[in-house]
């Protein structure tokens, strides 16, 4: 019987306080992936591009609720025009793209976009550094990026799903971020991180390197958890993918 392609190894465990069941892809929280952002990443474009050093970001930042628009609302008032490349023109037109015409519109979709990528984004070669301008001010201030920018940035490429049964249990599955999680356009990217044998060259695991993130999708607790389970004495889960077909 042929090895399916995109072959994983899972740990499930009931959560003893709640009436949830965790569920967590074990081979890619053990993977040696990582962000390579400025360093070979592609983009999330139709063709590979580098030289642009967008990362994610070519789309502008989609936002989950009221509450993940009043975090970047409260960071921005803290950036000032040297963390930011498009700062005027966030001031004077706005950072927001308006909410979806079918909806209120009270919640803003996303952020906007200015010369084919996020307004929030330094291109190279700007004085304050290129990346995330949002990133970039946090760790000046020596705060957690992740408590200044939209919640897709810092959780990709790591996704947290909920699915209620008919009898109210939960189930939580955190799990690496796939092209199908970005909707019909993923299938038109040329390049997608958890899917590049470049990306997997972290000197230490997921787990590990996203200990941050995790624990502000989970809570420390069931963090703690779960690496109580991937490091079982003589336990190692399959490797990734990428890194069998390497």
């Amino acid at each position: 019987m042929a090895t399916p392609d995109d072959l994983h190894e899972w740990i499930s465990f009931e959560d003893p306080d709640e009436q949830r069941t965790w569920i967590f892809d074990a081979t890619y929280l053990h993977s040696n992936h990582r962000c390579i952002w400025g360093e070979g990443c592609q983009g999330i474009l139709d063709h590979p591009a580098p030289e642009l050093a967008q990362g994610c970001c070519s789309y502008g930042a989609h936002f989950v609720d009221d509450d993940d628009v009043q975090t970047v609302v409260s960071a921005f008032v803290r950036l000032e025009p040297r963390h930011m490349q498009f700062h005027a023109q966030a001031v004077k037109k706005g950072f927001l793209r308006p909410g979806d015409p079918d909806t209120d519109g009270t919640i803003p979709t996303a952020t906007r976009v200015v010369d084919d990528a996020c307004i929030f984004l330094n291109r190279p070669g700007f004085e304050g550094g290129a990346g995330c301008s949002l990133h970039i001010a946090a760790v000046e201030a020596g705060e957690r990026p992740l408590d200044w920018k939209p919640n897709v940035c810092w959780q990709v490429p790591i996704r947290l799903e909920h699915h209620t049964d008919d009898n109210g249990h939960v189930t939580s599955r955190l799990r690496e971020w796939k092209r199908r999680d970005w909707g019909e356009g993923g299938n038109d990217f040329h390049w997608w991180c958890t899917e590049a044998p470049e990306a997997f060259i972290a000197e230490h695991p997921v787990y590990e390197t996203s200990r941050d993130e995790i624990v502000e999708l989970v809570g420390q607790r069931i963090y703690d958890l779960m690496v109580e389970q991937l490091e079982r004495p003589n336990w190692v889960p399959l490797p990734h993918p990428v890194v069998r077909r390497g």
